[in-house]
């Protein structure tokens, strides 16, 4: 039987496996704690912060560390691991910011910055910031000139080193790179589009920045024992791509291709984590040299059969069950999409079952469990 680094590794490149194999882009804190029968700081973005904040950063990075690998032992058939569980934490002399409270749920910091609560994405985010400046008027000598990179202290990535050796010997393990950033938004969502119509040379400049300072980075980031590299950047809405695909072409193609390239010269596969409906910039994806894509939402144009039949000889798809029926729906409806998808993706070479997005907060237990129960009953018959 091959193991799950060798079951995925041959599912990306759309080779022969023994089996369907089973990946999670992340799992989110309560689904964890469920199964391991205990809190937990993995992916509780506002009790990790609080804890950092505090000066606890030992505490945190245990939890990080072995509660993730835990819980993949225990349910014991996922194949594909990412480094969401296990992320970049901060060096153990690193000065804890120790923010005021003020209230319940929000504190000040020194630099007057108030921080608040969001529950509804797990985590603390920024509400007011009085050291704010106007964003700038962008110019092309500010991306001009050498790049230059200070390499971290090695420590940041204890919890990513920990998932390596104690997962990657018999699961396929995903992790970081110097980034993805094909699309270049300067000041934002609304005034980084119009920049593309406005200031074209500004966005090519910007880009090339990105770039290398991205390839720089690859050799620190990307980790010994890693198998694949999982980019992510969101390009497009439900209704398409944010820029139109002759754009994408002259903008961001040429960036999307040299950094997966790049990666691929590290030897690692390529993985793409691109939410939204990106159908016609597949090919581009494709030709740039993504191999396998990740994050295929519930829209008729994203879904996993149609594209399989469309691409599916020139790149592998990751997902299939929808976020919103793990989240609403009831065991039932979960195993049936669950064979929906295998029936409709899985028949040939380069599939691979997950989520729509992740197992996202809020997924109900039974759900979860209904998913890893048909996922066992099916796999080995495709």
């Amino acid at each position: 039987m091959m193991t799950g680094k060798e079951c995925v590794r041959a599912t990306i490149n759309r080779e022969p496996a023994d089996r369907v194999p089973l990946g999670f882009y992340l799992v989110d804190y309560d689904i964890i704690e469920y199964v391991l029968g205990r809190p937990t700081y993995v992916r509780n973005k506002i009790k990790s912060q609080i804890a950092f904040w505090e000066g606890r950063r030992e505490e945190v990075v245990e939890s990080y560390k072995k509660d993730t690998v835990e819980f993949y032992q225990k349910i014991d058939c996922c194949d594909l691991v990412t480094f969401k569980e296990a992320p970049l934490v901060p060096p153990p002399d690193y000065e804890p910011e120790r923010p005021k409270k003020i209230a319940p749920d929000a504190w000040r910091d020194k630099q007057g910055r108030i921080w608040k609560i969001s529950e509804l994405s797990n985590d603390i985010t920024i509400v007011e910031d009085p050291t704010r400046k106007q964003e700038p008027d962008y110019t092309r000598e500010m991306f001009e000139g050498p790049v230059q990179i200070h390499p971290p202290d090695p420590s940041i990535y204890e919890a990513c080193n920990y998932l390596i050796e104690h997962l990657g010997q018999d699961r396929y393990i995903a992790g970081i790179s110097g980034g993805l950033t094909a699309l270049v938004l300067l000041g934002g969502m609304e005034r980084g589009l119009l920049e593309y119509a406005l200031h074209p040379d500004l966005v090519r400049a910007a880009t090339r920045h990105s770039v290398e300072h991205q390839n720089q980075w690859d050799q620190c980031h990307i980790r010994p024992g890693q198998d694949g590299v999982l980019f992510e950047q969101d390009m497009a809405s439900s209704r398409g791509p944010l820029i139109s695909p002759k754009m994408f072409r002259e903008f961001c193609f040429p960036a999307m291709r040299e950094r997966v390239q790049r990666v691929r010269s590290y030897g690692m596969q390529a993985l793409l984590h691109n939410c939204g409906n990106n159908r016609v910039l597949m090919p581009m994806f494709i030709e740039a040299g993504v191999q396998c894509y990740q994050s295929l939402q519930t829209m008729s144009d994203m879904e996993v059969g149609s594209l399989k039949e469309e691409f599916g000889d020139r790149m592998c798809f990751w997902g299939g069950i929808a976020l919103e029926t793990l989240l609403t729906g009831e065991p039932e409806g979960v195993r049936k999409n669950v064979r929906q998808a295998m029936a409709r993706a899985a028949p040939g070479a380069g599939f691979i079952l997950g989520p729509s997005h992740s197992i996202a907060k809020g997924t109900k237990y039974d759900n979860f469990m209904a998913l890893l129960d048909e996922y066992l009953r099916l796999r080995d018959k495709y």
